[in-house]
Parts: C-alpha cells; structure tokens; sequence
C-alpha cells in the first residue's frame, strides 16, 4: 500500500490507462499546461503531448460532444470539468446523447466516455457553485454514477470506468482532492463498479453514505461508539448501478438505517435508498428509516449559515439516536 492524495490517484489512475490504450485521452479547461485545475493531471502532458491531453475553451456542451463522438468513433475520452456546476451546460450531450446513443442504434455503437470533476458544495462558493448532481444523472437509463470517498476507491473505480463501454459520471469533491488515504499498489488495479463497501462493522445501526459524507458519518460513528452504539457503516461507491444488497443485508443485521447525503431531500439518493429498504426489508425495520440531507433551500455564502447547511456529524449521531429510540 501506498499514501497518496485523492488528486495523485485520480492521476494514476488516468496515467496507467493511458499508457496501456492509446485511445485514451483527456480534454477539459486547463487539463494540460495547467496540470488541471486541482492539479489531478499534473505531469500527464510532459508524458502524452498535446495530441491526448488537450486544453479547451470554457464551453463545456462543445467539448464534451465532441469526446461523445470521439467515443462513438471508438476512442476513450475522459472529459474533465472544472465543477459539475458547470457541466449543466453539457447536460443535453450527456443526458441526450451519451446516454441515449447505444440504445436508439440497438447496440451498434458504444460510447465508452468518463465525464469527471467536482460535485457537491466546495465551501463558500455560493449556491450556483454548490450542488450536488449525482441524483439527477442516476435517474437517466444508459448512465452509469460514480462518486468515491478515499483514494484506494477513486483509483480503482476510475480504471474501471475507463475500461467501460458505457458513459460513466465520475464525481469527486473539491475539498477532498488533498485527501490522504492507502491506495493499493497491485498492479492493474481495478475496483467493479457497482459495489458497495462495508468500510465500519457494527451491530446497532446500518449508516449508508457516500463521496464527502461518508467523512462525516464516519466522525459520527467514532463518536457514538464511545456512548456504546456500533454504527456500521456502508459506503455506496456507486450510486448507478446501485449495491442495495448490500445494504438489505446490513440492515436485516442491524434493523435500523440512516442515510446519509449531501444533496436536497426531494428525489435525492437518501430517498431512493429509504424506499428500497422499506420495500425489500421492511418486517426486520425496528424504527422507520432515516435520513439526514441538505435542507430544501440553496447553498447561502454566509459561513454561518453554510456551517448549519452542510450536514455534519451531529446531525448523524441526532437521526442515529432517532433510530435507536436514544432520544
């Protein structure tokens, strides 16, 4: 095992890709000469030139339809935004397209692409700078959804989303890219997509989480087990397609369930996971499932106002004692 940030295996993980198939390349704002925006492809354009690590202009709906047919023309790009804020102006490539293209042709053309940056709130940026999108590329058929919390996931899951014939959403988080976490030195490392992970054993109370909260339900976890409460905690890793046999299994353990998500209540990946526990293990549920999101109100600037916004470890340990009738 190695130490290495969130950023360092993004770019590995990129790199040893790129070594072993020339048909990968990345395009993106200041992917290149910039080493990337949160330097996560620092040093690839000294290795690969200007031919596979291609600079755009700031128009993301013109670069990502042009990887959509470089994709369909059997190339794999991996298309870095510098927010998924802004890839909302590619959305129709995306959702329209990539999505669709493989499809509408009845399996004639594959569109092996990986959109990647960062989603979710990134500090006082605002609220047009501060949404997550996970949910809202899930709901799409065609879509795959990816958003891992440490190094070793990221790593592993985006080697894999290179080699996938289908477009997968890669997202990261801005203020994780200076995390540090063991990354596997196995060569050819590669985590499937669509699994879940166990990353907390427990026997109280099943916590589902992913990407930045899975930091935060993990100080909670910490902290209620000095109090005697075992979490254990799931992390999603993929969102779409998504491991709920995992989870049922866990809670068919524990008979309680938080989840744990940093987006919006309505339609959000809390809700989807509730109703899947309810549906599939609903006679082993010994409370009602609980969730804890954002509020129902877009990001404000102010720090104070962010810092009760932004759900943190208290708000896990309250829905946990929620759960266990602690409260």
């Amino acid at each position: 095992m190695a130490e290495l940030q969130f950023r360092e295996a993004i770019r590995d993980a990129i790199d040893e890709e790129m070594a072993l198939d020339d048909g990968v390349f990345v395009m993106g704002e200041e992917v290149a000469e910039y080493n990337g925006a949160y330097k996560a492809t620092e040093g690839l354009l000294d290795k690969y030139g200007f031919r596979r690590m291609i600079d755009t202009p700031i128009s993301e709906l013109g670069f990502a339809g042009i990887g959509v047919g470089a994709a369909m023309n059997g190339l794999r790009p991996v298309i870095e935004f510098m927010t998924f804020n802004f890839a909302v102006l590619a959305a129709d490539q995306i959702i329209n397209h990539a999505s669709k293209v493989r499809y509408m042709l009845g399996g004639q053309v594959q569109v092996p692409i990986v959109f990647r940056g960062p989603n979710g709130s990134a500090g006082q940026l605002g609220a047009t700078h501060s949404v997550a999108y996970d949910s809202m590329y899930a709901h799409f058929p065609g879509l795959k959804v990816i958003q891992p919390s440490e190094p070793d996931d990221a790593k592993g899951l985006l080697k894999s989303a290179i080699r996938d014939n289908n477009p997968v959403i890669f997202m990261e988080s801005e203020q994780m890219y200076g995390l540090k976490g063991e990354v596997s030195e196995e060569e050819d490392y590669l985590i499937p997509i669509g699994k879940a992970k166990i990353k907390r054993e427990g026997s109280d109370v099943t916590v589902v989480t992913h990407g930045k909260m899975y930091h935060v339900s993990k100080q909670a976890a910490a902290q209620l087990e000095k109090e005697g409460v075992e979490v254990e905690l799931i992390d999603l890793r993929t969102i779409k397609p998504l491991d709920i046999g995992t989870v049922i299994e866990s809670v068919k353990k524990t008979n309680r369930c938080v989840v744990v998500d940093e987006a919006h209540p309505f339609g959000g990946v809390a809700a989807e996971v509730g109703y899947l526990i309810h549906r599939d293990a609903f006679d082993y549920l010994d409370a009602p499932v609980a969730r804890v999101t954002l509020p129902d109100v877009n990001a404000p600037f102010a720090k104070n106002l962010f810092d009760i916004w932004l759900p943190d470890a208290k708000n896990v340990i309250d829905a946990v004692n929620t759960v266990t009738y602690r409260k």
